[in-house]
């Protein structure tokens, strides 16, 4: 298994390189920035590095994300998707390994 994105968040992240003019060279990257008591933090963002050596890519329909390869065992099956309603907008990350709300291992909250 690897990390899935939907068609809709494909989509939006097409629509961004292009109203910043991104080049086919640019990639969407994906990082974790810790964990604990408020679960996994992510964050998403384009860059124009990829080490095959470090680094793990995905394909979708003309769009590449890059994580870590340290990374991939916490993201295995983490789907990627777009919502756009009334109250929210914006990309959402669920990640199954680490669903929100499971707490801190470590102090229980």
């Amino acid at each position: 298994m690897a990390i899935l994105i939907s068609q809709k968040a494909i989509e939006e992240v097409k629509k961004v390189k292009q109203a910043q003019n991104l080049g086919d060279e640019s990639v969407l990257r994906m990082t974790i920035l810790g964990g604990g008591c408020s679960g996994m933090q992510y964050s998403l963002g384009f860059d124009t590095e990829f080490n095959p050596m470090v680094d793990t890519r995905y394909d979708f329909d003309g769009v590449s994300l890059v994580t870590r390869k340290e990374y991939d065992l916490f993201l295995d099956g983490t789907e990627i998707s777009f919502v756009d309603t009334p109250t929210a907008k914006g990309f959402s990350i669920d990640n199954p390994n680490f669903p929100a709300g499971s707490g801190c291992p470590g102090c229980g909250h």
